[in-house]
């Protein structure tokens, strides 16, 4: 007898919302996985809060946590205020404020109300800090420790803090002042004697982030230590808070993704892309176009200046876009390496002498090889002219051209891969984001030098001959 085939998930939660039955669908939301519930609302989000409304509150956190902040939005919007207040009283403390920083100052205030008073006075603490801090990600639910507790001690504290915790897996050692003393590993605590204190166990070895960090450094440190958690200090060492993985990986996301839209020549979206008013992302893209598009009028300026040269040999107007192109793709391949290697902490500004030192060579060795290519297609074009193959544009001078063409090449690529190594490491050092220093950005400023670099080294090549 053939195995009857089962219903898939978007059927039975179609068939249920179909028969309405409020506690089946509670029973049958409760039981599937967070990642099938998130689903069930990317398939479905005209039914997305009243999915969140069913669900235990403590599974409904778990959905809304993973879900788009433009879903959140749609949802707390939909919900019954007590539904609202309840979702956001159970929501770690950094994930409510991840959410509420989304939101209009209007809202923020509106929801903030709905928060019980301890929550209120977290979330607002948490608010205060500057947008791309450690103290915005970091969470007070942590368990911790004094130096003088003993292993057994320590274990009762757990027991009886440890349910609201972020995280178990590192209990943290303060003193009498609240200054951090050490982390030590839940396995060192279980492994060692009852009776030792917490300050015979560690090794002060304690690795930690400032409140005012930057967010992007706090992920660097996380690469470089292995961390599933890391405590948050303030000037005076005192433990605020802590920092987890999810938290890092939610922001490399984000800096990802800001990065990638910023080198692809607009402001950062901050939003999924077709979610984004029309007008917004009008208004996101203009900004860098019209900057470029002024950049380009240069490159047509530097075209007029040099107008008499090209009046006089009009066979080099054939090259300019070889040109130009040549020195653009060269400073974008050196800038997108160099922003890329930024962000993962391979490259600091300290190395800009031994990244400057690689792209010269970098810069003359590519240049060689391209102006070799070119002056071999000038040179098998001359061929196929002098045997009547083809019409003959270049003349008895045709190598004098390809020298011109080649050495161009040569100058060209190697002052696109400079300036494209150069500008993200000076953009950091004056504290601006390195992305900014996008390819677009830097193929418009190569275009007008190449320009000169070509024209000069026609002049110095043809000069007297042909021009």
């Amino acid at each position: 007898m053939e195995e009857l085939e089962q219903p898939s998930l978007f059927d039975r939660f179609e068939t249920l919302i179909s028969a309405e039955d409020t506690l089946e669908i509670r029973s049958f939301l409760n039981d599937q996985n967070i990642s099938d519930v998130a689903a069930l609302i990317d398939e479905y989000p005209e039914y997305a809060a009243r999915i969140i409304a069913h669900m235990a509150v403590h599974r409904a956190v778990g959905v809304f946590k993973i879900l788009d902040i433009t879903q959140q939005k749609e949802i707390v919007k939909k919900l019954p205020s007590a539904k609202t207040a309840e979702l956001l009283n159970e929501l770690p403390a950094d994930d409510r404020t991840d959410f509420l920083e989304e939101l209009p100052k209007a809202a923020i205030r509106d929801l903030i109300k709905l928060l019980d008073p301890e929550e209120r006075k977290v979330t607002l603490s948490l608010l205060g800090y500057p947008e791309d801090s450690v103290g915005r990600l970091m969470t007070p639910d942590y368990v911790y420790v004094y130096q003088h507790n003993t292993v057994q001690e320590a274990f009762e504290i757990i027991r009886k803090h440890a349910k609201n915790s972020e995280t178990i897996d590192v209990i943290y050692i303060i003193n009498e002042q609240g200054r951090l003393v050490d982390d030590i590993r839940i396995r060192d605590i279980i492994l060692a004697s009852p009776d030792k204190t917490m300050e015979e166990i560690t090794d002060g070895r304690v690795i930690s982030l400032g409140v005012q960090d930057d967010q992007e450094y706090a992920g660097q440190i996380f690469k470089m230590n292995n961390r599933v958690a890391l405590p948050v200090v303030d000037d005076n060492n005192i433990l605020l808070g802590i920092v987890t993985i999810d938290d890092m990986l939610w922001v490399a996301n984000e800096e990802f993704s800001e990065d990638m839209q910023k080198m692809g020549g607009t402001e950062a979206l901050n939003e999924p892309y077709l979610d984004i008013p029309f007008f917004k992302l009008i208004k996101k893209r203009a900004g860098w176009l019209i900057l470029l598009f002024f950049g380009e009028l240069l490159t047509a300026s530097a075209m007029a200046f040099f107008s008499d040269e090209l009046s006089k040999a009009l066979i080099l107007s054939i090259f300019v876009p070889l040109i130009i192109s040549s020195g653009g793709n060269s400073g974008s391949q050196a800038s997108t390496l160099i922003i890329q290697a930024m962000a993962v902490g391979e490259v600091s500004i300290e190395d800009w002498w031994r990244v400057m030192r690689r792209e010269i060579l970098s810069g003359l060795t590519l240049g060689g090889i391209l102006g070799l290519i070119g002056f071999i297609r000038i040179a098998v074009w001359h061929q196929l002219m002098q045997q009547g193959v083809i019409e003959d544009v270049y003349g008895e001078y045709w190598f004098l051209i390809g020298f011109t063409v080649s050495f161009s090449l040569v100058g060209v690529v190697l002052w696109g891969t400079l300036t494209g190594s150069m500008l993200p490491l000076l953009l950091k050092k004056l504290g601006a984001d390195p992305a900014v220093s996008s390819a677009p950005f830097v193929a418009t400023l190569v275009d007008v030098t190449g320009l000169i670099i070509y024209f000069s080294m026609a002049w110095l090549f043809l000069h007297g001959i042909m021009i």
